[in-house]
């Protein structure tokens, strides 16, 4: 094969339903909520959208990259049980930075193909705000005179200590070796704004986001959970970043790096959210179908995962895509639509000119720029927004996908069941 890495074929899997919360701005009002309870959130409308009882759950696989509270490890267990599902039902935590959305699909297809189950609750949830600031070496105490190396767990999280590289270098080594100018890369952030403002505008975005309003998480003979807003706010309904940002004004932002293309404005925007999805066997669809008079949102058709060059991280999704086609036997010109996560700007051209990729398919209800990158999330978002996508506009297949910090790139192969 020409690509190396993984590749997986789902012959029967579907995603019913999902959702997720508005996608809030860093320190904002989603900022003091456990990402626990943003899942359990998710998880619990994903059930109610889907009309999947909790009960009828065999698996959970639930992602969260930085601790948001201390009870981390307990995320996709809890986020299961405040859900509904059966205390007998095992939940899993995945991980893979960026591409953990997509992963968690990715062992819900493996799971449910292997026959360990029927139904999985795939849950991505992220609060960029709580990162800690954290020490690793004051277990034994402080000595006299020693620095105190309490750090910013987000900010050190971006660098890649095997490269030495931080990842706006790596976006910045792509803008160089794909020759991608200042001009270009603002020039995509501002049609990402104006993607997302439109998808808003006309309410495509609404129709996958639950609102978030103070409430409790009960369980029988456990202790009560809550999501509790403050202030005078009541509801938390839409997503938060996105706004009208013409080029000519996100060309006056200081780059990041002396002389790079990478600023704030055309960059992953910092965001708290969480997202689910309800994924099942064709069985299990089949009868669910039947007796709710309703199609899924997708067939799961396959996933690939590839390493790359650390110092290029982000044009991961150019060979995992590769990949994907070439393992599902499709070609490029046969994918309608491309959900590519914007890491950094000129990290998606780099990806779109490696493929030869149509940007008139791509991202086209705006992407991470404008809308944010909660990294467990996003993934799980991602397939979402593809998915509606496809069946709005009427095409057959659709492929979402993300780079990965440390040198990855992960693709999700989608055919929409209205195409067929």
């Amino acid at each position: 094969m020409a690509t190396k890495g993984l590749f997986s074929k789902f012959d029967d899997v579907w995603m019913l339903d999902g959702v997720r919360t508005p996608m809030v701005d860093y320190c904002g009002a989603l900022g003091h909520i456990s990402p626990t309870d943003l899942g359990i959130k998710a998880a619990r409308e994903a059930l109610k959208r889907s009309g999947v009882a909790g009960a009828q759950i065999g698996s959970v696989i639930a992602g969260n990259m930085a601790p948001g509270d201390f009870d981390q490890f307990f995320l996709p267990r809890h986020i299961g049980l405040y859900a509904g599902v059966p205390v007998e039902v095992p939940a899993l935590m995945a991980q893979r930075i960026c591409g953990t959305g997509f992963e968690l699909f990715r062992q819900a297809g493996e799971q449910i193909q292997a026959g360990a189950c029927d139904t999985a609750l795939v849950v991505g949830t992220e609060s960029m705000t709580r990162n800690p600031i954290a020490a690793f070496d004051h277990r034994t105490g402080f000595k006299l005179g020693a620095p105190v190396a309490f750090k910013d767990y987000m900010w050190e999280a971006l660098k890649d200590p095997a490269a030495g590289i931080n990842m706006i270098e790596t976006a910045e080594n792509l803008a160089k070796k794909y020759a991608i100018t200042r001009e270009e890369v603002d020039a995509f952030a501002s049609a990402s704004f104006a993607k997302a403002v439109a998808a808003q505008e006309d309410g495509f975005h609404a129709g996958e986001i639950v609102a978030v309003i103070s409430e409790q998480f009960e369980l029988p003979g456990y202790q009560t959970r809550a999501i509790r807003l403050q202030g005078k706010i009541t509801e938390v309904a839409h997503d938060t970043h996105a706004r009208i940002s013409p080029a000519d004004v996100l060309g006056k932002l200081k780059p990041v790096l002396p002389d790079g293309v990478q600023t704030g404005g055309n960059s992953a925007a910092l965001v708290d959210a969480a997202a689910a999805a309800v994924v099942a066997s064709g069985s299990y669809a089949r009868a669910w179908g039947s007796e709710n008079g309703k199609q899924p949102l997708a067939r799961v058709a396959a996933a690939a995962v590839v390493g790359v060059p650390p110092e290029i991280m982000g044009i991961g999704p150019a060979p995992a895509i590769r990949l994907l086609l070439e393992r599902a036997g499709l070609t490029l010109e046969q994918i309608g639509r491309f959900e590519i996560n914007e890491a950094q700007g000129a990290q998606t051209l780099a990806v779109a000119r490696e493929l030869g990729l149509d940007l008139n398919r791509l991202n086209v209800n705006g992407g991470a720029i404008a809308l944010g990158h909660p990294l467990a999330a996003t993934g799980v978002r991602l397939t979402i927004t593809l998915a509606r996508e496809m069946k709005r506009s009427g095409v057959r297949w659709g492929i979402a996908s993300a780079c990965i910090g440390g040198g990855q790139g992960i693709a999700l192969l989608l055919e929409n069941p209205e195409a067929l």
